[in-house]
């Protein structure tokens, strides 16, 4: 929210985080379910890429500013976002939020599974062109880490700019276990036990590369 491709938009719909959190949390509660989003946020004159999640309860699970801005675009309009890694515990799962550019480097989703993140959960906007992330770098961000990846991915054409679709979640194996097409879809499913690796080798394998 607002969009993606729209500078103006997102400083003239920017909005506080007291606002994005009354307004979010009330559709959560509402729908009894969690939600992850992403949004244009402000803090007095800086605007963030912003991904909130909310629980069912209007609680704030989560809140991440995007570290790693992409493009000409998102450098001229979003202030760069600081501070930990951002995890959090929902429904006996631990997941880690990344915003669309930072799924791409190994280093970011290393550092959430070292962690103990079990899925990353991850609001993207990717263009047409771009599709080797989908084909290749969310295996490779699944396998390595022994972690499922949500990555859901905007679509339609805006200011010029075709979203190219595709989200999908992969599992700790890179196999792909859900995934839609280039339109706008809804996908339902439910993640399978972590097992791909035994007890204690994915934890180990972590601290030695480190």
């Amino acid at each position: 929210m607002p969009g993606y491709n729209c500078a103006q938009a997102h400083f003239d719909h920017a909005r506080e985080f007291d606002a994005l959190r009354r307004d979010l949390s009330a559709m959560a509660a509402e729908a009894g379910c969690a939600l992850v989003t992403g949004c244009a946020e402000r803090e007095g004159e800086a605007i963030y890429n912003t991904a909130l999640a909310i629980g069912p309860n209007g609680e704030v699970l989560a809140h991440h500013r995007k570290r790693l801005l992409f493009g000409d675009m998102e450098r001229a309009t979003f202030h760069k976002g600081s501070g930990a890694s951002c995890l959090f515990e929902y429904g006996g799962r631990r997941f880690g939020l990344l915003i669309c550019y930072e799924i791409e480097f190994p280093e970011l989703a290393r550092d959430l599974a070292r962690q103990g993140a079990e899925v990353f959960l991850v609001p993207t906007a990717n263009p047409e062109g771009y599709e080797h992330v989908q084909r290749y770098l969310l295996p490779a961000r699944a396998h390595e880490n022994g972690a499922f990846v949500v990555y859901a991915n905007y679509c339609g054409t805006e200011n010029g700019l075709t979203f190219g679709g595709q989200s999908l979640v992969v599992g700790p194996d890179g196999e792909c276990i859900l995934s839609a097409g280039r339109t706008p879809a809804l996908l339902i499913g439910e993640l399978p036990t972590l097992g791909v690796y035994p007890p204690g080798v994915l934890s180990t394998q972590l601290q030695d590369l480190s």
